[in-house]
Order: structure tokens, then C-alpha cells, then sequence
């Protein structure tokens, strides 16, 4: 790259010195064309007045012949002499111009570029990409300057972004909450703010991150990282339907031939036809069979069955007795006979509180499903070993019986284990 840069450097300073140079030292005939087309006139005009005198009498013919002879021999004598003396390049001062120009051009260039320019850039082997250093400084600098003017929402939204990027998720997590609620007025924030929380969970998405997901596609319904968010946590769920509907609408904003765009699609024929989901008849009919889910539930036997759907909340009493890493289980198990749970989900205190959703997909065990029970108890406890048995000083809250399919169920974990 810098010999290219060197070579087209050299071309245009030469194009430039001859543009400058080229009036300055061309050759100067002029003086002599103009002489020698002067000399060429007066001998005109004198051969016209010896043939008006030989004409009128005044001039015997052997004069004549004498004198037009003269003005030959002195016509070609200066014509001889003009034509000795070499084209000259220009006055001295001009000669002189030329040789400053010449030398102070190059020089003035290289000083510029030495002073405005990037004289690095030249150096062999600079590759010009930001080292792992230079991130962290500039970095740093954009921390420091957020500290004393920390009303720069926008910086703190890069530098949030910035830690994400660099794995510092806790810093990342700390600058995301300095936006207050500007966060939700950006769809791209609140993506971005998901996909960090879902990876401090282990790649979790359901509660918190899927709050934020819902709310940057009410702001932009076809946000590209949303939609891609939104159709993996439907994915993990196993709501397929779902998950090709979101992956069907990302599948429009991006670029056809884009390798982006033949993985969603690859994705999308493959959840079709390994859970007969059907094949698409024209664009926007994936979209179309998901918007019409509910109306075919009632004619359909083989729809998946309604899950049950609640919320989780921290009671005051737990409150500060808990740590934000702890984990809570949250399980439907049958109101009457065995206290196996049909179906379970594994989050943190910090996901609290937390919409639930429970169904078949997250059975414990082959051949026992939530949809088949009569009626269930839900149970959410916060373990502090992370084990799935009780142990004492895990809080507990429970509910029921309720129906498999009940929603707005609410929960509240309130209790001691003795």
C-alpha cells in the first residue's frame, strides 16, 4: 500500500512541476519570427519603390538590376544570422524561477504531508489495524471523559457497546445502566443490552433479555438483531412455529446473496420440515401460518397445547438474603399423586422478577407431559448451593392447584426451608 501511495505521489509532483515549469523554460522564437518577418517586409517595400522609379523613368534598368541584388544579398545575410543564433529557453530571471519552483515544490510537499499527513503510514509492514493496546486505551480515555460529563448519553452507550465487544461484561452491564431509561427509546441498545444479559446467563434468553427483545421490536418491528433474538429464544423454548416466524421476518432484511441470509434460510427449511411445520407458498407466508396460530388451535388437534404462564417475584422477606447469582428453580409437578415435576426452568435472582412460561417441551421425563395433567402446583425455589434438592435456607413460594394451561399465575418466593 505505501509503495502505491510513493509512486502516485511522484506522478502528480511531476505533473505539477511541468505545469509549472513548462512556461517558464520552453523555447522563445518569437523574437526571431518577428525580425526576420520585419526584415522580409522592408525588403518588400523597397523593391516596390525601385519598380515604381524604374517604371516612372527615374531608374535606368542597370541600377535597378544593381540595387535589387543589394536588398537580396542583405535579406539572406540576416536570415543567415538569424537562423545561427539557438532558441533560447527563457530570460535568465525565468531560468532562475524554474530552478526555485523545482526545488522548493518537492520540498514544501514533503513538509505538508510530514505535518498535516501520516508519515507512519508509509513505514513497510504497518498494517494500520487498532492493537489490542489501543483499544483499551482509547477506551479508557472514553471512560475518563464520561466520568466528568456523565449526562453524554451517547457515550455511554458506545463505551457500553465497547465493553461488550471486549468481553468485559460487568463494565459493560455498569455503562448499560447509566442510561437510564433512554435505553428504551433504542432498539439497537435494548438488543444489544439483551444479548449481554442472555450471555451472563449462560446464553439464557427467557425473563429479562426477552423483555427487552419484545420491546425493541415495538419500537422496530424489523430490527435485524431483535428479530435474530427473539427467534432463538423461541428456538430454546422449542417453539418452532415461532422461531420461523421471527427468522422469516429477519430473513426479508438482509441482503439475498448474503451468507447471513442462506444460514437463516438453511435454518428455516430445516425446523420446517423436521417438525412439519409446512412449506412456504409465497413471501410472508411463514408469517402468515404464525399470526394465524390461535385460530387454527381450535380445529387442529395436533397444535401444541397452551403453556402455563406466570410471573415470579422476590418477596420483601427474601430481600437482601439472597445473592444475584443464585439459582431458582421454577417447576410445575402434579396436584395429586407423584412429585416429580412435569416440566422445570433453571434462572437467577438477578432474572427476577421473571415471566415464566412452563410446557411440554421442558418435561423431566419421557411419557409425563404438563398439557395431560388434571391440575398442578407451581413451585419456584432459590437454592444457594445451585442444587436441584432442598436444602435448608433455600426460599421457596408456591401455588396451586391451578390448570396446566392457567396464565397471569402469580408466584411469590416468600418462604424460609427450616
Amino acid at each position: 500500500m505505501s509503495a502505491s501511495f510513493i509512486v502516485a505521489a511522484l506522478v502528480l509532483l511531476i505533473i505539477v512541476l511541468i505545469v509549472l515549469l513548462w512556461p517558464l523554460l520552453r523555447p522563445r522564437r518569437a523574437d526571431r519570427t518577428t525580425r526576420q518577418a520585419m526584415n522580409a517586409a522592408i525588403y518588400r517595400e523597397q523593391l516596390r519603390e525601385l519598380e515604381t522609379d524604374l517604371k516612372e523613368g527615374s531608374l535606368a534598368q542597370p541600377a535597378f538590376d544593381e540595387a535589387q541584388r543589394e536588398l537580396q544579398r542583405r535579406l539572406l545575410v540576416e536570415a543567415d544570422e538569424g537562423e545561427a543564433v539557438p532558441a533560447r529557453s527563457g530570460t535568465p530571471r525565468a531560468t532562475r524561477t524554474a530552478l526555485a519552483l523545482a526545488i522548493l515544490v518537492p520540498l514544501t510537499s514533503a513538509a505538508l504531508y510530514a505535518w498535516l499527513g501520516t508519515p507512519d503510514a508509509l513505514k513497510p509492514g504497518l498494517d494500520h489495524k487498532v492493537t489490542a493496546g489501543e483499544m483499551d486505551k482509547m477506551v479508557e480515555a472514553l471512560a475518563a471523559r464520561l466520568e466528568k460529563n456523565p449526562d453524554d448519553l451517547r457515550g455511554w452507550a458506545m463505551l457500553a457497546r465497547s465493553y461488550k465487544a471486549m468481553r468485559r461484561f460487568d463494565d459493560a452491564e455498569k455503562a448499560f445502566a447509566k442510561l437510564g431509561d433512554a435505553i428504551n427509546e433504542d432498539a439497537g441498545l435494548l438488543a444489544t443490552y439483551a444479548d449481554l444479559l442472555a450471555v451472563r446467563a449462560n446464553g439464557n434468553l427467557e425473563g429479562k433479555p426477552l423483555q427487552l427483545i419484545e420491546k425493541a421490536l415495538e419500537l422496530e418491528p424489523d430490527h435485524s438483531m431483535a428479530l435474530s433474538l427473539a427467534g432463538t429464544a423461541a428456538y430454546e423454548r422449542k417453539d418452532f412455529a415461532t422461531a420461523v416466524k421471527y427468522w422469516e421476518r429477519l430473513l426479508k432484511t438482509l441482503p439475498p446473496e448474503s451468507d447471513d441470509a442462506k444460514g437463516v434460510a438453511e435454518a428455516i427449511a430445516k425446523l420446517r420440515q423436521e417438525h412439519n411445520l409446512g412449506q412456504a407458498t409465497g413471501k410472508g407466508s411463514v408469517a402468515e401460518k404464525a399470526d394465524n396460530d390461535a385460530k387454527l388451535t381450535k380445529n387442529d388437534k395436533s397444535v401444541t397445547p397452551a403453556p402455563l404462564k406466570g410471573r415470579v417475584e422476590l418477596a420483601k422477606a427474601a430481600q437482601g438474603k439472597v445473592s444475584a447469582t443464585d439459582v431458582v428453580f421454577i417447576f410445575a409437578r402434579p396436584a395429586e399423586g407423584g412429585r416429580m415435576p412435569l416440566a422445570a426452568k433453571r434462572v437467577t435472582v438477578a432474572d427476577l422478577p421473571y415471566d415464566f412460561v412452563l410446557d411440554d417441551s421442558l418435561a423431566m421425563m419421557s411419557g409425563q407431559k404438563l398439557s395431560e395433567a388434571r391440575q398442578v402446583v407451581v413451585e419456584a425455589r432459590v437454592s444457594k448451593s445451585g442444587d436441584v434438592k432442598p436444602a435448608p435456607g433455600d426460599w421457596v413460594g408456591q401455588i396451586g392447584p391451578i390448570k396446566p394451561d392457567a396464565i397471569g399465575v402469580k408466584l411469590s418466593i416468600d418462604k424460609q426451608v427450616p
